[in-house]
């Protein structure tokens, strides 16, 4: 009887170790390694250099002011054989916070009276569709509308350009306007004494592959 007693406390405690070993494995943290991996695609617009130029006009003279996005995200799409594919079907998003006209004054002033009273405005997006082989329709999100824009392209080599014209009034961007306009009266001022901004704006993209 006293061999059984002895031999059950051992199998207990055996069992005791064994069940805090398993429990004690349970609590060890093995690190996840994230690889980042570099796009193989022959083209890559992520990969590539994105110049996006715009220009807004000022003055009954129509005089440009010329300025540009420093950076864009690649949402989707992308990437292709050549130029043509990794452009069509791109889907991209702009944060205004990088706009540059080589002007912090006037930065700020498009970035708090134009963008700052659109809605949900903090990016721009929108999708590139390849139409032919000049042309193509831009699908571009802003102050909580979506339209599109139609565009024209040249590819020479790795670099792929596109020019299009939009008006803003197209997205609701009256007041927006207005309110541009308002924060810098005396300086869209022309020669006949009238203040006035524009609602067109020319786009000029660039591509280098």
């Amino acid at each position: 009887m006293k061999k059984v007693l002895i031999l059950s406390l051992l199998v207990a405690t055996t069992l005791n170790f064994s069940s805090c070993k398993s429990e004690k494995s349970k609590d060890v943290k093995t690190e996840e390694k994230v690889e980042v991996t570099k796009s193989t695609a022959d083209f890559s617009v992520a990969s590539a250099e994105n110049s996006i130029n715009f220009t807004a006009y000022k003055t009954t003279e129509k005089i440009g002011v010329g300025g540009e996005f420093k950076k864009v995200d690649v949402l989707a799409g992308g990437e292709g054989t050549t130029a043509k594919e990794a452009i069509n079907n791109t889907e991209f998003s702009i944060p205004v916070s990088s706009i540059f006209t080589k002007d912090t004054s006037r930065d700020f002033k498009i970035k708090k009276f134009f963008f700052g009273i659109m809605d949900n405005t903090k990016l721009l997006s929108g999708k590139l569709m390849i139409t032919d082989d000049t042309t193509g329709v831009a699908e571009i999100k802003m102050n909580g509308v979506t339209e599109k824009v139609d565009f024209t392209y040249t590819i020479t080599d790795k670099v792929f350009n596109m020019k299009a014209t939009m008006d803003i009034t197209n997205w609701n961007a009256s007041a927006a306007l207005e309110s541009l306009n308002k924060a810098c009266f005396d300086l869209h001022k022309g020669a006949d004494g009238v203040s006035k901004t524009w609602s067109e704006v020319a786009l000029d993209i660039t591509t280098t592959f």
